[in-house]
């Protein structure tokens, strides 16, 4: 068995019965792309951490900046495999543009569902729902993979959920993306539960969907002709363009973060060009063409530029000496880790964790971000089961409180559903939107810390 081209290419929307677009001049992936552009989910991401929380230096790369650029080296490598994979297999009306510009887009929301403070804020949803006294209650109460998308929330689950679901929420489908354009985005096609624990590679790592979602993504898989795993587990093999995504992702933050912490004294130049000039070639012609440049920080962005060309190049190249064997679903392993530079990519990361990721500026606003998700999440599911059981007499400080969560969050007429699931989801979608700004300016009024206009 073995996937085609053509059907990964499905210009198919979820939840629309129109037919594809005609227009050459802005294709149906290009309309993906603008219609995440133009999400308040995608703005969003401005104010919401990638390694420095809330910070104060307009330089540091927020989720918006990393998508960006993210998106701007998926494009790259989609461009250069599909001119290739054209070629390769003879396709008709497929442009190299068409694959670049699904792995732009997919690339541009692989981010959208991540909620605030980055990792520190999964972790804070995943705590909330194993230890804290509400939440354990409620979750306890829930069985299979419903339990397990909180006990294992996922900002990858919570993705698919905002461009399928949460955005445009009164449409079928939510943004009505193509199905090339979510299978490129879904990195674990799986839900969060499997009944059998003997699934290898890195697409079963993490759940890509919620339970509430699993239809939507069968929908698509079907539609992409991505093949099943299992008949009886909802787990798929990859949509090959998902690892030129997950490749693009990799690249970014491994050589971006090297040149953020350089820009905020953690690394110092000799530190850099040591960690960047070994991946690259020639280096006698790079040195001349440094000694051009007159500042540290251009001679970095010139290296740092350098780096992701080189990467991207090497990507492509193995991509496509793996073509069949990603088709047929045999291959599951991270691209960056099958390039010849890999060590060079690999040990960007290590002195990142080793020397910026675990800086006070980064470890004490996590940790309190860690504790900003758990008291919202605590806070306010008392809140929603006070109004789901008592209604009208509910508590003073419930009635009240309720209004500082949004209707769509709660339920037609703010009345919570008596299905637990679904009311836990709601909270945690209210929760996972907020920028990092917001949830801490809601904690503080939840827990009296400050007022408004205080």
């Amino acid at each position: 068995m073995s996937m085609n081209w053509p059907q990964l290419l499905s210009r198919k929307r979820l939840g629309s019965d129109a037919a594809p677009g005609e227009s050459t001049a802005r294709t149906d992936f290009q309309r993906d792309f603008d219609r995440i552009v133009f999400s308040s989910a995608f703005r969003r991401m401005q104010d919401k951490t990638q390694v420095f929380p809330l910070s104060k230096i307009d330089y540091v790369r927020t989720r918006l900046t990393h998508s960006l650029e993210a998106s701007s080296v998926g494009r790259s490598l989609g461009t250069l495999v599909g001119e290739q994979v054209i070629a390769r297999h003879g396709l008709q009306g497929y442009e190299a543009a068409d694959f670049g510009n699904i792995c732009a887009a997919a690339c541009l929301a692989h981010d959208i569902g991540n909620p605030p403070f980055g990792h520190s804020g999964e972790d804070g949803f995943r705590h909330w729902a194993a230890h804290a006294e509400y939440g354990r209650a409620r979750v306890d109460g829930l069985r299979g993979s419903a339990r397990e998308d909180f006990l294992g929330f996922e900002g990858n689950a919570q993705g698919f959920r905002v461009i399928t679901r949460l955005q445009n929420r009164d449409n079928p489908g939510g943004m009505q993306l193509t199905c090339a354009t979510l299978g490129a985005f879904t990195k674990y096609p799986r839900e969060s539960l499997l009944q059998a624990c003997r699934y290898q590679g890195v697409s079963a790592k993490k759940h890509g969907f919620f339970v509430h979602d699993r239809e939507a993504f069968r929908e698509v898989a079907e539609n992409l002709g991505l093949i099943s795993r299992d008949e009886q587990d909802a787990i798929w093999c990859r949509h090959p363009l998902a690892f030129l995504v997950e490749a693009a992702d990799d690249i970014c933050y491994r050589v971006i973060d090297i040149e953020d912490g350089f820009r905020l004294g953690y690394l110092g130049y000799q530190e850099v060009l040591d960690l960047f000039l070994p991946a690259l070639g020639d280096r006698d012609e790079l040195e001349r063409r440094m000694t051009r440049i007159s500042g540290d920080k251009e001679r970095v962005e010139f290296l740092r530029a350098k780096v992701i060309n080189e990467a991207i190049g090497q990507v492509r190249d193995r991509f496509l000496d793996l073509e069949s064997a990603i088709l047929r679903g045999e291959f599951d392993r991270p691209l960056l880790g099958e390039i010849g530079i890999r060590a060079e990519m690999e040990r960007l990361i290590l002195v990142a964790q080793d020397k910026i990721y675990c800086t006070p500026q980064v470890v004490e606003v996590e940790a309190a971000g860690f504790q900003v998700i758990g008291e919202l999440l605590e806070n306010l599911i008392q809140v929603l089961d006070d109004i789901a059981e008592h209604g009208a007499q509910a508590t003073p400080k419930s009635r009240m409180t309720q209004y500082l969560i949004p209707e769509q969050f709660i339920g037609p007429a703010r009345r919570p559903s008596d299905d637990f699931y679904s009311r836990l989801l709601g909270l945690t979608d209210f929760v996972a939107g907020m920028t990092d700004s917001y949830a801490v300016s809601l904690y503080k009024k939840l827990t009296g810390i400050s007022l408004p206009g205080g």
